[in-house]
C-alpha cells in the first residue's frame, strides 16, 4: 500500500512538528519547481510499508495570493494525495477551520488533527471531538505533535481512509441569495462547456471566479478566453449588485459566510469553556511585556544582542577546528604536489577560497539554531506585531516585517524567499517598496564577509558590532523605502491585522532539524556555487601570468641574492624546511627571497585579467577606502556574497608565499597595509547595501513583473552602497577614526 498523504494547515499550528514527528530522519527539502517555496518530503513506515508524507506550506486560505498559497493548492489538485491531514490550532479553533472548509468545499479526503490540545486544555476550552466530528463529517484525532500524543491513531485513521475512500460531497455553503444564485448559473454553464472539469470540481470553479483568484482565471483564459469572459461579465453584475446594496465585495461576502458556517458549528456544543474567557492566559501576559509599546523594542534589541553574542561565544572552538582542517590540507598539498598550475588552483582556488567561506559553517549553524528557537517559540510573530508602528512611518506594511526579517532581518536569512514573502502584501506600491529594500538586509551570504571583518578588526566587540550592523541594515532599508515612497512608489499604507500564536517551548528535535537543513544549504552552495566561482575568480587572477621580461627580472634578482650569499647557506634552503635548524645566512637568505617572491606574486596578481579590472577600478574605489584586490572580491560578490570572502581568500593566498607565515584570512586582512578598522567599517557599509546577488534580482524582476525594476535594484543599490561607505571613510579619515 504505496501512498501519498499531506500535512496542511495554518502558519504556527504545529504542521512542521508533527511532520518532524512522523518523519523523523527520513526526509528531505528542496524546493517547488520556478518557485523559491520550501518543499518537505519524508517517510513514515507502518507494518513495513513506506508511506510518502508531504509537508506543505503553511498558508490561512486556499485562494492563491502568495506563492505558499499556490503550491499548496497546485499540489492537492495536481498531485491528488490519498489523503490530507489537516493540523488544526485546538487553541484557536474558529481561525483554523477557515482552511478546513475550503478544503471540504474542494472535496478532498480530509482527516483533521486537533492539535495542541494541551494548550487548549490549559486555558481551559474543552472541544467536544465526536461532536465536532459528525458536524463537519470528517475524522477528528485529538493530537499533541510536540510529545507524540495521538500520532498513532492519527496514522491509523489517514491508513483506514486510504484503504476505503470517503464518498461524501463537496461542502456546499449557502452565500446568500445573490451568490448563491450567480454559483447555480455558473456551475451549471461550466459543466455544460466542461470548463476545467478536468481539474476542478465545477462548483470550486465558479467560487474561484468569484473570489478573483488571478490564477483560476488565468487557467480559464489559456482554456477558453471567450468563456472566460462571460465568467467575469456575471462576476462583475454580482460584484456591481453587492457594492451598490451592501458596499461590499463578493469575496468578502464568502469570506463572512464561512466564518458564519464556522461559527454554527461551534455553538452546537463544540467548545466549552471552564474558566473566565477574560482570564489574562499565560502568553497575553508575556505580551504585556514583551509588545509593551516601549519595553517591547528595548527587549528586542536584548534579544538580537544576546543572540550574536552567543552565536559569536559558541563557534569560536569550532570554528577554529575547521580552519584547522583547511590549514592541515593546505600544508598537505604544499607539501606533496609539484609546484605548478594545479597546486595554486588546489590550494588558493579550492583550499583558500571555498575553505575561507567553509571556515563559517559553525557561526551559521549557531545562528540558525537561535534564529530556529525564536520561530519556533513564537516571538518572531511579536516582533511583526511591535515594528507595524514604525513600519506604517515610512510607508510600508506590517506584513513587511516578515519579509525583511526572512531576508536577514536577524542575520542569517535569504533575500530570495523575504522578496518572494511579499506576494502577501496585496497593495503593489508596499509591496514594491518592501522587495526592493529587503535585500539589505543581513542574509547569510553576507554573514561570512561581517564576520570575517569582525573577526579582523574588532574582535573585542563582536556582538556589538553584528548589532550595529542589523541596526543600520533596518534603519537604510526603512530609510530607502520612504525615499522610494515619497518619489516613484507613491500611495497611501494600507492597514495591517495579524494573529500571535501562543508561546510554545520548542523541542530539541525541532530545532536540530530546522539547524541542519539551512546549515546543509549553506554547505552545499559553498560546495557548488562559490566553489565554481573560486575557480572561475583563480583563473582570471592567475593568467595571462607575467611577460617574460617581468619574470626574468625577478629571477636575476633571485639569481643575484644567492650569488651573494654562501654556497652553505643555499644548500640549507634547498634541504632544510624546519626554520629552526637553519642557520642565521640561510634564514636571512630566505627572508630575503620571500620578498622577491611576493613582489612577483603581486605583480603578477595585478597583470591578471581580475587583477587589471581591479586595478582600474581603484582610483575611484580609493575614496571608499577599497584597494584593488577588495574591488575584484566586490565584483564576484555580485554572483552571491559568499564570494567576496573565497576571493579575498585567493587574493591573499596567490600572494602568500612562505607556509610558515600562513594565518587565518582576518589575521592576514589585520596585518595588510592598507586595511584598517575603518576600511573595514566602509566595507561592511557597502556590503549591506550593494547590489543583491544574481539570484535575487532574477527574483525582484519576477515579483516586478518588469526587468527595469531589477536593473533599478542593482545601479541604485550599488550607488547608494558607495556614497555611504565614501562618506563614513572619508569622514573616518578626516577625524582620525580607526586608522590605525
Amino acid at each position: 500500500m504505496d501512498a501519498t498523504i499531506a500535512l496542511a494547515g495554518n502558519p504556527n499550528a504545529g504542521k512542521t512538528t508533527l511532520f518532524n514527528a512522523l518523519t523523523g530522519a527520513r526526509q528531505h527539502v528542496g524546493n517547488y519547481p520556478g518557485v523559491t517555496v520550501e518543499k518537505k518530503q519524508g517517510i513514515y513506515i507502518h507494518n513495513n510499508t513506506e508511506i510518502q508524507i508531504v509537508d506543505l506550506p503553511g498558508t490561512y486560505s486556499l485562494t492563491a495570493y502568495s506563492p505558499e498559497e499556490l503550491v499548496a493548492r497546485d499540489f492537492l489538485v495536481n498531485e491528488k494525495p490519498r489523503a490530507i491531514i489537516n493540523i488544526v490550532d485546538a487553541s484557536n479553533l474558529e481561525r483554523n477551520l477557515y482552511l478546513t472548509v475550503q478544503f471540504k468545499e474542494m472535496g478532498a479526503p480530509l482527516c483533521i488533527a486537533l492539535n495542541m490540545m494541551d494548550v487548549a486544555e490549559k486555558r481551559g476550552v474543552e472541544i467536544n471531538i465526536r461532536q465536532l466530528s459528525k458536524l463537519m463529517e470528517t475524522p477528528v484525532i485529538p493530537t499533541v505533535a510536540r510529545t507524540g500524543r495521538g500520532k498513532n491513531e492519527l496514522i491509523s485513521q489517514v491508513i483506514e481512509m486510504i484503504q476505503k475512500p470517503p464518498d461524501a460531497p463537496p461542502l456546499e455553503i449557502s452565500y446568500g441569495k445573490d451568490i448563491d444564485g450567480a454559483l447555480i448559473e455558473m456551475e451549471r454553464e461550466i459543466k455544460r462547456n466542461h470548463f476545467l472539469i478536468e481539474t476542478y470540481p465545477a462548483r470550486w470553479i465558479a467560487l474561484k471566479y468569484m473570489e478573483d483568484d488571478e490564477q483560476i482565471k488565468s487557467l480559464g483564459e489559456d482554456a477558453d478566453a471567450n468563456f472566460s469572459a462571460l465568467l467575469e461579465a456575471i462576476v462583475k453584475r454580482i460584484a456591481d449588485h453587492t457594492m451598490a446594496t451592501l458596499d461590499c465585495y463578493p469575496e468578502a461576502l464568502i469570506a463572512d459566510h464561512r466564518y458564519g458556517y464556522i461559527r454554527s458549528v461551534i455553538q452546537q456544543g463544540i467548545v466549552k469553556y471552564n474558566h473566565d474567557r477574560n482570564r489574562l492566559e499565560i502568553s497575553d501576559k508575556i505580551d504585556k511585556v514583551v509588545t509593551n509599546r516601549f519595553a517591547g523594542p528595548l527587549i528586542m534589541v536584548a534579544i538580537i544582542f544576546s543572540l550574536y553574542h552567543f552565536t559569536f561565544t559558541y563557534s569560536a572552538i569550532p570554528g577554529g577546528w575547521v580552519e584547522g582542517v583547511f590549514g592541515w590540507l593546505s600544508g598537505l598539498v604544499q607539501a606533496n604536489l609539484a609546484d605548478g598550475l594545479l597546486k595554486s588552483m588546489i590550494i588558493s582556488g579550492v583550499i583558500d577560497g571555498v575553505g575561507g567561506v567553509m571556515g563559517f559553517v559553525p557561526l551559521i549553524m549557531f545562528m540558525f539554531f537561535g534564529i530556529a528557537l525564536l520561530e519556533d517559540s513564537g516571538y518572531f510573530a511579536r516582533v511583526a506585531f511591535m515594528l507595524d508602528r514604525i513600519f506604517r512611518i515610512f510607508g510600508l506594511h506590517g506584513s513587511s516585517v516578515m519579509a525583511y526579517i526572512l531576508s536577514g532581518g536577524i542575520a542569517g536569512g535569504c533575500a530570495v524567499p523575504g522578496v518572494m514573502a511579499t506576494r502577501t502584501l496585496k497593495s503593489p506600491r508596499e509591496r514594491l517598496a518592501t522587495l526592493l529594500t529587503a535585500p539589505f538586509m543581513s542574509c547569510g551570504a553576507k554573514l561570512p564577509v561581517f564576520a570575517l571583518l569582525v573577526a579582523a578588526f574588532f574582535a573585542d566587540n563582536e556582538a556589538a558590532i553584528m548589532l550595529l550592523i542589523t541596526l543600520i541594515s533596518w534603519a537604510g532599508a526603512l530609510l530607502v523605502a520612504k525615499f522610494l515612497r515619497m518619489t516613484v512608489i507613491k500611495g497611501e499604507a494600507t492597514p495591517f491585522v495579524m494573529e500571535l500564536p501562543p508561546y510554545r517551548l520548542p523541542t530539541f528535535k525541532g530545532l536540530a532539524i530546522h539547524t541542519w537543513e539551512r546549515t546543509w544549504q549553506y554547505i552545499k552552495k559553498a560546495g557548488t556555487i562559490i566553489l565554481g566561482i573560486s575557480i572561475i575568480l583563480w583563473a582570471m587572477m592567475t593568467f595571462p601570468g607575467l611577460p617574460d621580461a617581468e619574470s626574468q627580472k625577478y629571477a636575476k634578482m633571485r639569481n643575484e641574492l644567492k650569488a651573494a650569499t654562501l654556497p652553505a647557506a643555499i644548500h640549507e634552503i634547498d634541504s632544510i624546511r624546519d626554520n629552526s635548524k637553519r642557520s642565521a645566512p640561510a634564514l636571512a637568505l630566505q627572508k630575503q627571497l620571500n620578498t622577491v617572491a611576493s613582489r612577483e606574486a603581486e605583480a603578477a596578481l595585478r597583470h591578471s585579467l581580475a587583477g587589471r579590472i581591479g586595478t582600474a577600478m581603484e582610483p575611484i574605489s580609493r575614496l571608499a577606502g577599497f584597494d584593488w584586490r577588495t574591488d575584484i572580491a566586490l565584483l564576484g560578490g555580485f554572483a552571491a556574497k559568499e564570494v567576496v570572502v573565497s576571493t579575498l581568500g585567493t587574493a591573499y593566498s596567490l600572494g602568500q608565499v612562505d607556509p610558515d607565515q600562513a594565518g587565518s584570512l582576518s589575521e592576514i586582512l589585520a596585518g595588510s597595509p592598507g586595511w584598517s578598522p575603518l576600511t573595514a567599517l566602509s566595507l561592511m557599509i557597502f556590503t549591506i547595501f550593494y547590489a543583491p546577488c544574481s539570484v535575487t534580482v532574477v527574483i525582484i524582476i519576477r515579483e516586478s513583473g518588469s526587468w527595469k525594476w531589477g536593473a533599478f535594484s542593482m545601479l541604485f543599490n550599488t550607488l547608494l552602497a558607495f556614497v555611504l561607505a565614501t562618506a563614513v571613510y572619508q569622514v573616518g579619515t578626516a577625524l582620525g577614526l580607526m586608522s590605525g
